[in-house]
């Protein structure tokens, strides 16, 4: 499988590493390959990381204002014009995404792909990992727009919210016949 991780470039501490370095594990171990902005720092270097430590494949995209940070030795690095185009590509060249801690740009990217997949534009399974509690706001917020009719699919069918890791990667690939 190809997931997009969607997740911060900024340093964070282990509450926040270590799950993220367990999902790279598992993705590595697993074969499967990691699709993500193409950073070489903070948690984005932590994935990359785990995953290629531990057998798995990296493709980054990166963008223009961002390409000096860019990973070399990624198995393959592709430099966007701009952030839109950037999380086009993210998402063309993965079968699934992954939310993981960030900021405002992992907001962005989540959103968005949310908005495609609620109007059919895509159909790729979407996990929020709800590390250390990070997305408890969010998840209360959504159930309330869910409850309240602001969204015309239920959301069950647009994320699904995974605590742990392994229940993640387990709910990927169920959903992708893995």
């Amino acid at each position: 499988m190809r997931i997009c991780v969607f997740l911060s470039a900024a340093d964070l501490d282990e509450r926040y590493t270590g799950p993220a370095r367990e999902f790279a594990e598992l993705l590595g171990k697993g074969g499967h390959t990691l699709v993500w902005g193409g950073s070489e720092s903070g948690l984005m270097k932590v994935v990359a990381d785990g995953v290629q430590e531990t057998g798995g494949r990296l493709v980054g995209v990166s963008v223009d204002f961002l390409a000096a940070s860019a990973r070399t030795g990624a198995d393959e690095m592709v430099i966007a014009r701009d952030l839109a185009e950037r999380k086009a590509l993210l998402l063309a060249k993965a079968d699934a995404v992954v939310v993981m801690v960030g900021g405002t740009g992992t907001l962005d990217e989540a959103t968005e792909i949310l908005e495609l997949k609620k109007h059919g534009r895509q159909n790729k399974p979407v996990v929020l990992l709800n590390t250390a509690g990070f997305y408890d706001g969010l998840k209360t917020q959504f159930r309330r727009m869910e409850a309240e009719g602001f969204l015309p699919v239920p959301l069950a069918d647009l994320v699904f919210f995974a605590e742990e890791p392994v229940s993640a990667l387990a709910y990927l690939e169920e959903a992708l016949g893995r």
